[in-house]
């Protein structure tokens, strides 16, 4: 390969000299294990360190925490090296002139580095360097590895001209079969990844990505880095990461804590607003989660405010205190709407006792804040509160909108039609709010209820993934967690499922809050085989017309096998042994309810597996996945069962099936014996 020296799997301080291969792994081999012994000198250190001198028993906690973390990321992980490239340089700066760039910073007893993390800004080069721009590198090393250790190297020099060459260790690498969690991309990353990675803070990046082009590693990878580049800063005000469903959640768990993140909030919508599940029509889901109920709630919130019947009367002693009913009005009209609700009705009785000492001064009294305070406090100022400015919960005020009647009428005034106040309207009421069984989309309007009462809290940053299937009312109750315009978002508007799914990004970053986002687009996928993908994007024109066809660098010859069948649950078990004959990990995709039935074929068969639910941890080699789970996860080896089937079991079944035949990253056996959607002809 010209421009690249391969070896048997690499540091020599010049470059230009040609050493034997097997000194220079050795050599390499070395340098890892005094790493190793480097980096548990490092841990065994912060073990040492006591929390005891922090003082007080509360300032011991935060210490310990901090220093538990802190042990926590200086994990080894005896299948990945410490490093895989490495980088010697001609820059004219104080580093040093040959790097390796790992996962996390190693250092020696005289805190001379040894390895150098892939966040640091030196790494960069690592990623963008090529020899039009070298970026002060004269050569770079990658290192293919097994089970942690070295196992070959490559070298491409950057100080020669000439067009940048294909690296078969990077390839290798992006191809290694996978059983269990999502691995990091650390060693892979692409110059349009990096781009994205090393995004601002303060800019929101919100990344359209087709299948296979990583844009889930390149999320989590960002969040690593952002908390590397602003530790202080997120480490206050915090990182989360938000996915469609635990079993996403739970096969990129392994990610970050790789990358020596382990404290990073990793969450659902549902576990940010509350696991609510009543049964609910879509049709009902998908007006609750529209935009327009935004303005029906603040209304619904604001009717519980009434004009006072009479005015306040305090008696303190011997002396009578009278605020009109008039002035009451005043006060209460001018913070209705200019304010939170909850901080409204505090500075309503607030408001009332400043009237009440104006009275005193008036009558010669010196009363002061304390006097301010009582009165705010008494009986009389409390009574009349309550009377104009109710303590409500959102799900009162919820409750009563989805009653119906005159509520419902007045808090839909020029958002909603009629027809739309009757789907919004329970058949049958609950009793009371406290015994009304909630959906997953009145989830995010009690959501918006509770921040019009008492604002939400914000984050530092939000990663979010398959943000196209979250609804107007879901992106709000999230941009509410990230207020400060920093976030990751994530999609693929192809893989849309939902009734509500975006078509637009522009839309998702609008809900969200978000004026100023950058949408970026991935087209170049280095997981699914192009011959996979190519049989995959014949449904584009259906479910995304707008999108440009996804590429992928691996021909994938002999990939996809497409078999017609009497028996697909019969011959399900056939696919899986034949699959499991090859390395790496087989997952069976049907719609929902065949789940079961495939199940007890390949127990029939004695074939050893799992079947994926919306908690499994995941991790056994052969899964059985229900297509509504599917999203965001990969194989090596899928077999996709009666696409037909996948189709019609929901409204957009088609950009499911999209989602189910791309989760494959080295074979794909469809079996069917239906006819295929015309659009796979």
């Amino acid at each position: 390969m010209p421009g690249h020296q391969l070896a048997p799997d690499i540091p020599d301080e010049n470059p230009t000299r040609h050493d034997d291969p097997t000194e220079v792994l050795d050599a390499e081999r070395t340098h890892l294990a005094v790493s190793r012994a480097a980096l548990k000198a490092m841990r065994r250190h912060a073990e040492s360190l006591s929390a005891d001198a922090a003082g007080d028993w509360v300032s011991q906690q935060v210490l310990q925490g901090l220093l538990d973390k802190r042990v926590a990321a200086l994990a080894d992980h005896p299948d990945a090296p410490l490093f895989f490239g490495r980088l010697d340089r001609f820059a004219d700066d104080d580093l040093p002139r040959t790097i390796h760039v790992g996962r996390r910073h190693v250092h020696d007893d005289a805190s001379h580095p040894l390895v150098i993390d892939w966040r640091a800004p030196v790494s960069r080069a690592f990623y963008q360097a090529r020899p039009s721009d070298p970026m002060g590198v004269r050569l770079r090393r990658r290192f293919g590895f097994h089970g942690g250790e070295l196992t070959a190297y490559e070298d491409e020099p950057l100080d020669q001209s000439g067009a940048v060459h294909e690296s078969r260790i990077l390839t290798q690498e992006i191809e290694r079969p996978r059983t269990g969690p999502m691995r990091d991309i650390v060693a892979t990353i692409q110059p349009d990844q990096d781009e994205i990675v090393r995004a601002d803070l303060g800019h929101t990046v919100c990344v359209q990505g087709a299948p296979g082009t990583g844009k889930t590693a390149v999320g989590l990878h960002r969040a690593a880095y952002l908390l590397f580049t602003h530790r202080e800063k997120l480490a206050r005000s915090g990182v989360m990461i938000v996915g469609p469903n635990r079993a996403f959640l739970s096969y990129i768990s392994s990610v970050l804590p790789a990358l020596g993140e382990v404290k990073v909030d990793q969450t659902t919508v549902a576990g940010i607003l509350g696991d609510h599940a009543a049964p609910e029509a879509p049709a009902v889901a998908t007006l609750k989660g529209d935009a327009r109920m935004a303005p029906v709630l603040y209304r619904a919130l604001w009717q519980h405010i009434s004009k006072p019947e009479e005015g306040l009367l305090i008696t303190r002693g011997v002396n009578r205190f009278r605020v009109p009913d008039h002035e009451v009005r005043e006060i209460v009209a001018s913070l209705r709407g200019t304010t939170r609700y909850g901080p409204g009705r505090a500075a309503v009785a607030q408001r009332l006792a400043h009237a009440v000492l104006v009275r005193m001064e008036q009558r010669g009294e010196s009363p002061d804040d304390r006097v301010q305070d009582a009165v705010a406090r008494s009986k009389q100022v409390k009574q009349l509160v309550e009377q104009v400015w109710p303590r409500v919960t959102p799900q009162q005020v919820l409750y009563r909108l989805l009653s119906g009647g005159e509520a419902l009428t007045a808090a839909a005034k020029g958002d909603l039609t009629p027809e739309e106040c009757a789907l919004l309207v329970w058949p049958k009421p609950p009793r009371s709010w406290k015994s009304a069984r909630w959906s997953a989309a009145d989830a995010a309007l009690l959501d918006e209820l509770a921040d019009l009462m008492e604002r939400t809290p914000t984050l530092g940053h939000v990663v979010v993934d398959e943000a196209q299937d979250l609804s107007a009312m879901q992106l709000r109750a999230l941009g509410r967690r990230c207020r400060t315009g920093s976030a990751t978002v994530l999609g693929d508007l192809a893989q849309g499922t939902t009734p509500w799914s975006a078509r637009s990004w522009e839309e998702v970053l609008s809900h969200l809050g978000f004026t100023e986002g950058s949408v970026t687009e991935l087209t170049l996928g280095f997981r699914v085989p192009r011959e996979v993908l190519d049989f995959a994007a014949r449904l584009l024109p259906s479910v995304a017309p707008g999108l440009a066809a996804p590429r992928s660098l691996r021909p994938g010859a002999g990939s996809l096998t497409v078999r017609r069948t009497q028996s697909p649950p019969g011959a399900v078990a056939e696919a899986v042994e034949r699959a499991a004959l090859h390395e790496g990990s087989v997952g069976v995709i049907a719609a929902d309810d065949a789940v079961p039935a495939l199940a007890a074929a390949l127990t029939a068969a004695g074939v050893a597996h799992e079947v994926l639910g919306p908690e499994s941890p995941g991790g056994h080699r052969v899964s059985v996945v229900p297509a509504s789970l599917a999203k965001g996860l990969e194989y090596d080896h899928v077999v996709a069962v009666e696409p037909a089937d996948i189709v019609d079991a929901e409204p957009r079944g088609l950009a499911r099936l999209y989602v189910v035949l791309t989760r494959a990253v080295t074979t794909l056996t469809v079996l069917h014996a239906r006819d295929l959607p015309d659009q796979l002809h």
